[in-house]
């Protein structure tokens, strides 16, 4: 159960309601439990909203499949049960396996790099950051970068106020391994 639960449509203040319907309108996405919580405040809102700018930015710079793979890898490895899950509601609507992904070592780069700036609170390798550094440009270095630490800061956002998981997504949350 969330720690801090989303604001209440009957609840929100004008101008909230006025960022909800733009950005529903503006980005064709709904008001997720998340963006009901941040609603709470509406700069708080407005800042986590620029995330689908550098979002976009993302998919001109690696592809829409990548894009989401790399939000995803970001995601999975800051432990984030909500975020990881509407990623792989998207990979799995893409017909993929989250578990199973085919990809050429380039795309293998580009995920670890995501992974490890996540897992390593953004203390990377030169390894790792050559690797992709290669591979783009500075500016697009920056884009990536910059991308992952805004997924980074929904991940811990919805990790610290424990975000319920939307309904729309439970159909596509992990199946728990289990032992005997």
């Amino acid at each position: 159960m969330a720690r801090i639960n989303p604001v209440k449509e009957n609840e929100t203040p004008p101008s909230v309601k006025q960022a909800f319907e733009k950005h529903v309108t503006e980005y064709k996405a709904r008001i997720t439990n998340m963006k009901a919580t941040l609603g709470h405040s509406l700069p708080a809102f407005e800042i986590y909203m620029q995330w689908y700018v550098l979002y976009d930015e993302i998919e001109k710079i690696l592809g829409k499949r990548m894009a989401y793979l790399f939000a995803y890898s970001i995601s999975f490895s800051s432990n984030c049960p909500l975020c990881s899950t509407f990623f792989r509601k998207i990979i799995i609507d893409a017909g993929e396996r989250p578990e199973n992904l085919e990809l050429t070592p380039e795309e293998e780069r580009i995920l670890e790099f995501g992974s490890a700036i996540a897992a390593s609170k953004g203390n990377i390798s030169d390894l790792v950051f050559n690797d992709v550094a290669a591979l783009y440009t500075q500016q697009e270095m920056v884009v990536l970068i910059a991308f992952a630490g805004q997924m980074i800061a929904t991940n811990v956002f919805s990790n610290v106020i424990e975000t319920d998981i939307d309904e729309y997504l439970s159909a596509y949350l992990p199946v728990a391994k289990t032992t005997l």
